[in-house]
């Protein structure tokens, strides 16, 4: 994307000394529900408020929506409380809904983003408005086509964007409702750094418990802003109750969370150095992740070993595993002395889970 800079424009207009907080109830239920969340946020670092008008669910017969009326009850919430309005859009028709009642930005979904069609479809109905359009990651870890996204829309003369990181899917199963992923969130931050970058801890983490640690995460990975889900009765949300915070827990939220922004050289260094370990954090924790994998995989080896009375070490092909990751690891600038003592603990270790399978 050629002059990305321009792209920032629109966030450094707000002029804002915390970052951008953009939030709300998953979806729209009534209007008394809409109106009194936002009540509660209007003296809040919130500056976007967010609700779901259509919501595109993963099988039919959930909620879905209670559609254009929704938009009528976000234009109350702009004259009442003076908050800025925003909602997800999915074709031509949302669009041109949600500009005639003059919602100020418009998010395109994960299960959208993943069609290019759907993308150039909405691109093309928002061509040369100003304003503000977000894209959240597709479903799958794909960073290309997330990008793709981003270029079709600035291809259609729109000056205002940005991209939202809500996680990604996976089959397997994990702590997280979506997969952060955040070695992809940081690829792209490092190809486009003026490119606006939120995140959406609510949809990363579908659970309220865990929305605080994944947005100081976050925030340490130097994110522009936060999108959260927020209710005043989470537990009877129509969609996603599991996720939601109340107003009150997200002003909490928002005084505890750390912000690294001190302009001082001693200072910048700090707060560079914290974004680099934050960054470290964020591998460490996905090399647990793997080698836990790794050990439940030796220990359906070793439950097959057990049944074929197979001996837990086997030496050629140790050696061959050994031998192959030596050359792997110098592609990645590793030493060989680092690879043979990582892969002999591992191999140990994995040694150990198979002798306690065989044990019973």
């Amino acid at each position: 994307m050629e002059n990305s800079k321009q792209l920032r424009t629109w966030l450094d207009d707000l002029k804002l000394d915390h970052p951008l907080v953009i939030a709300g109830p998953c979806s729209a239920e009534t209007e008394e529900q809409v109106l009194k969340i936002a009540h509660e946020l209007k003296d809040s670092d919130v500056s976007y408020y967010r609700a779901g008008i259509w919501k595109p669910r993963t099988r039919p017969g959930n909620f879905e929506g209670v559609g254009a009326l929704g938009l009528k009850w976000l234009q109350k919430v702009k004259a009442e409380t003076g908050l800025k309005t925003a909602t997800e859009v999915a074709n031509r028709a949302h669009v041109e809904l949600a500009l005639e009642h003059d919602i100020d930005l418009l998010w395109i979904g994960a299960r959208s983003t993943v069609s290019p069609f759907i993308v150039q479809e909405i691109a093309d109905a928002l061509e040369g408005t100003d304003k503000i359009v977000l894209i959240k990651n597709p479903v799958n870890p794909d960073l290309a086509l997330w990008l793709g996204a981003v270029e079709r829309l600035a291809s259609a003369n729109i000056k205002k964007l940005g991209v939202i990181h809500r996680g990604f899917s996976t089959y397997e199963k994990s702590k997280y409702r979506n997969n952060p992923e955040w070695q992809l969130a940081i690829e792209l931050q490092t190809k486009f750094p003026d490119l606006p970058l939120i995140n959406d801890p609510s949809h990363i983490t579908g659970r309220r418990d865990m929305v605080f640690d994944v947005c100081q995460t976050a925030l340490d990975l130097n994110f522009d802003g936060l999108m959260i889900e927020t209710h005043f009765d989470p537990d009877n949300a129509w969609s996603d109750a599991a996720q939601q915070i109340t107003p009150s827990t997200l002003i909490q939220y928002t005084k505890d969370l750390k912000i690294r922004n001190e302009s001082i050289t001693e200072a910048d260094y700090n707060s560079e150095l914290q974004k680099l370990r934050a960054q470290i954090d964020v591998a460490d924790n996905q090399l647990l992740e793997t080698l836990g994998k790794r050990m439940k995989v030796a220990e359906a080896i070793g439950a097959l070993k057990k049944e074929k009375n197979v001996a837990v070490l086997q030496s050629k092909r140790w050696n061959e595993i050994l031998g192959k990751m030596v050359l792997d690891g110098e592609q990645h600038s590793l030493s060989e002395e680092f690879i043979l003592k990582l892969f002999k603990a591992i191999h140990q270790e994995s040694i150990n889970h198979q002798k306690q399978i065989l044990k019973g």
